[in-house]
């Protein structure tokens, strides 16, 4: 106790040096916690849009399929299975792909075709809910498509525009049908967005003359929970089907988020390495000013231990202050960015990684978030307080009393 309050007096000796030291750390750690929320957000935003909006956290695809995308490799009981994987407490949807030709009017393009079992689907998607114009699709509306945002913008489409679609039934006859446009998709990612048209399961098997089986099936597992361990229990369900996790199908995005993350520890060591210099130099001239105080205290009795712990001491107090105050005022920040976000204006909709940028970058403040900055900030004033605290301590007592 009498340490911290000697450390404590000590410390406002020279109130200016003290809070400029304070001040600037307090900014670093604010900046950082800022910048940590908001790159943690970006990237969660990501992960959220591949696994949300288009991949689920495991697919479930016959052996084969990922090589040779054919009408005809299917799980061929997917009923079975899916009441397999719901028993295991997970959520999952059957997809039908296929390809084939789209036009409105004097516009075509080559389309991916999805077939969709609307109920399911909206458990393991979020896709119904990327509406840019009309309406998702509805079983009661088996000839309502909707269609990705830049495939609409290259055939003109609009929300009530007849789209046809030519293709190949599974049977080998010529599939051709005409439908409407139910709905446009805001951006989505880019396979999606270029050339996707969405439409029920029903409407898809009867064009393309496919009455059982599915392409693919879509996993979700509750939150937390171990996606290798999750693979495990599928493939024990379907054994010759090949199961992959969301980081298996996008590895480059998942290499990307790791990357990503060790970068944030870069740049937080590159800031507090200059408060780090700044505390060094701090501490020094506080040691340089004081060698005759130190040369007193161990003549009188002080160990060297006592002497660096002071010295250790009122680093810390700075520190705190710093953390105290940093934390403080990056609290309505904060709430601020993860609630409303930065407007991103032109960049939003941009692809990144395959994926479109939200029009609003968020921010994802967790515990982690604050408590990483918090750490490095800490662990360099200790590095930088080190030489000075060492140097009072190892000072002789009787060379320390004669300096001036």
């Amino acid at each position: 106790m009498q340490i911290l309050r000697m450390a404590w007096r000590n410390l406002w000796r020279n109130g200016r040096r003290s809070a400029v030291t304070v001040a600037a750390m307090t900014f670093a750690l604010w900046v950082m916690i800022l910048y940590t929320g908001l790159v943690e957000g970006m990237l969660v935003d990501m992960v959220d849009q591949a696994v949300d909006l288009e991949v689920g956290e495991l697919q479930v695809v016959a052996a084969g399929y990922r090589d040779d995308p054919s009408l005809h490799r299917v799980v061929a009981d997917p009923a079975a299975l899916l009441t397999g994987i719901e028993g295991l407490g997970y959520a999952a949807a059957p997809r039908l792909l296929g390809g084939g030709l789209g036009a409105v009017g004097q516009e075509s393009a080559g389309v991916q075709l999805v077939g969709v079992d609307v109920e399911r689907d909206a458990t393991v998607t979020r896709i119904h809910q990327r509406l840019d114009q009309g309406a998702w699709l509805d079983p009661a509306d088996p000839r309502g498509v909707v269609l990705g945002k830049r495939l609409a913008r290259s055939l003109g489409a609009q929300v009530g525009a007849e789209l046809l679609i030519l293709s190949q039934g599974a049977d080998g006859s010529i599939a051709n049908d005409l439908f409407t446009v139910r709905g446009v998709l805001a951006g989505v990612g880019d396979g999606v967005d270029r050339g996707t048209v969405f439409l029920t399961e029903d409407a898809f098997r009867a064009l393309m003359v496919l009455p059982a089986g599915a392409h693919r099936l879509t996993v979700r597992v509750p939150e937390g929970s171990d996606l290798d361990q999750a693979r495990a229990r599928i493939e024990a369900l379907g054994p010759g089907l090949e199961v992959r996790t969301w980081r298996q199908l996008l590895p480059t995005l998942s290499t990307m988020i790791e990357s990503t993350r060790g970068l944030i520890q870069v740049v937080a060591f590159i800031v507090y390495l200059a408060i780090a210099i700044l505390v060094l130099n701090a501490m020094l001239m506080a040691v340089f000013e004081r060698i005759r105080e130190f040369g007193v205290m161990k003549a009188i009795g002080y160990g060297p231990g006592t002497v660096f712990s002071l010295i250790a001491v009122e680093s810390a107090l700075q520190a705190l202050l710093a953390t105290g105050i940093g934390v403080l005022l990056a609290l309505p920040a904060m709430a601020w960015l993860s609630r409303v976000g930065i407007d991103v204006g032109a960049l939003g909709g941009m692809q990144m990684m395959g994926m479109s940028m939200m029009q609003r970058w968020t921010g994802r403040f967790t515990v982690s978030t604050v408590q990483g900055p918090v750490l490095i900030l800490w662990g360099m004033v200790a590095l930088a307080v080190l030489w000075p605290a060492l140097k009072a301590a190892r000072i002789p007592p009787i060379e320390a009393m004669r300096a001036r």
